[in-house]
């Protein structure tokens, strides 16, 4: 494990204790030695794990569209800031970028990068571990939600058991880094073809 994405909110939210976990989250990939890659911005919950990791002595590399940018979302101290033409490209680079991801709180974008990224492991288009950052319960009732799609068949087990979660950076880390890559979906398996996955 070398380099990680972390997806999380533009938005810093209203319980402090999400800016302070991301703070502590962003020390703790670069006391290891990790590269943190994350959506380039310089506010919210990005601009909070993005400075950590820089003032603990960590590689950042941003990704972030020229729409942003040209509305100075970006943000100007991470070791790399790279500059993409849409939020598709960005989403296909901070994959390429990264051997695995990380959902802290967010909203609609950082839970559309998540379920992209499960979606490509499970596919088996990459062999990448995806972890929720559930801080204060934050990804509790998602938790339940997958729970759902499981029972009602909609989901595999191993796919299920594969989302790593933990409310404490390190052990989430340590997760990610020990994760084995399930097998691909069954259908998939099967040469059923991408269309029958849903």
């Amino acid at each position: 494990m070398r380099s990680v994405a972390v997806y999380c909110g533009a938005r810093a939210g209203r319980d402090p204790a999400f800016a302070q976990g991301l703070a502590a989250l962003g020390r703790c990939i670069a006391q290891r030695g990790w590269r943190l890659v994350y959506g380039g911005g310089r506010v919210g919950l990005m601009g909070v794990v993005a400075d950590a990791a820089l003032a603990a002595g960590g590689e950042v590399v941003g990704v972030i569209p020229r729409s942003m940018m040209a509305r100075e979302l970006g943000h100007p101290g991470v070791s790399a800031l790279e500059q993409v033409d849409s939020m598709h490209e960005r989403k296909a680079r901070m994959a390429e970028l990264s051997d695995a991801f990380i959902a802290a709180p967010g909203g609609f974008g950082t839970l559309d990068e998540l379920f992209e990224a499960l979606t490509w492991t499970q596919l088996g288009l990459q062999r990448k571990p995806c972890g929720l950052y559930d801080l204060q319960g934050y990804y509790t009732d998602l938790g339940r939600f997958l729970d759902r799609a499981l029972a009602e068949d909609f989901v595999d087990g191993n796919h299920r058991q594969g989302l790593l979660c933990e409310g404490e950076p390190d052990r989430l880390l340590d997760a990610l880094a020990a994760w084995q890559p399930p097998a691909p979906r069954r259908e998939v398996a099967a040469g059923g073809g991408l269309a029958s996955t849903g």
